[in-house]
């Protein structure tokens, strides 16, 4: 199953996005997540399908939870994810001598 995504963005949380059908945009999804989202900032559209990866997202759940809910919630990674990703010197960088 293919779907158009509209992907949003929060003014208010960095690396939280809104996945949802495109055609419906953001009809379906509750209004206090809305209010506590913000007002969403179009990034761009994708089409989805279960042969696609996602970078921090399992793509079954999101077009599941598109499917039954209307949209999908990605949350910001956790700070110990931010520091697994970090190369190696940085970390180098903030040891003590």
């Amino acid at each position: 199953m293919k779907r158009i995504c509209s992907i949003y963005k929060s003014p208010r949380k960095n690396e939280m996005y809104l996945y949802v059908d495109k055609r419906e945009a953001l009809s379906r999804v509750p209004e206090g997540l809305i209010s506590a989202f913000g007002a969403p900032q179009h990034t761009f559209d994708l089409v989805l399908s279960p042969e696609r990866k996602l970078a921090r997202e399992d793509i079954g759940k999101v077009l599941e939870n598109i499917e039954k809910q209307g949209y999908h919630l990605q949350m910001p990674p956790g700070e110990e994810e931010y520091i697994e990703h970090l190369p190696e010197e940085l970390l180098r960088m903030n040891d003590p001598l």
